[in-house]
């Protein structure tokens, strides 16, 4: 899960949201996001789903190693 972890972190950044405002958008606890991102929790295929519309990416491009895709989006 790391590498989702750094997707979710890496495109987050990128669109300048807070942990808590991904968290709002996606539905879930900001603390959740938290531990996502620092590859604490096991995700879900429901919430990778959310977390990557809230994100306006597809879920495969959050589950791809870097430099397997050209762009998030």
């Amino acid at each position: 899960m790391a590498v989702f972890a750094a997707n979710v972190r890496r495109q987050r950044a990128a669109l300048g949201l807070s942990q808590e405002l991904l968290a709002e958008r996606a539905g879930v606890h900001r603390t959740y996001v938290g531990m996502l991102e620092r590859g604490e929790k096991n995700v879900t295929i429901y919430n990778i789903a959310r977390i990557a519309q809230a994100l306006g990416v597809t879920a495969a491009s959050l589950l791809q190693l870097p430099g397997n895709h050209k762009s998030l989006r």
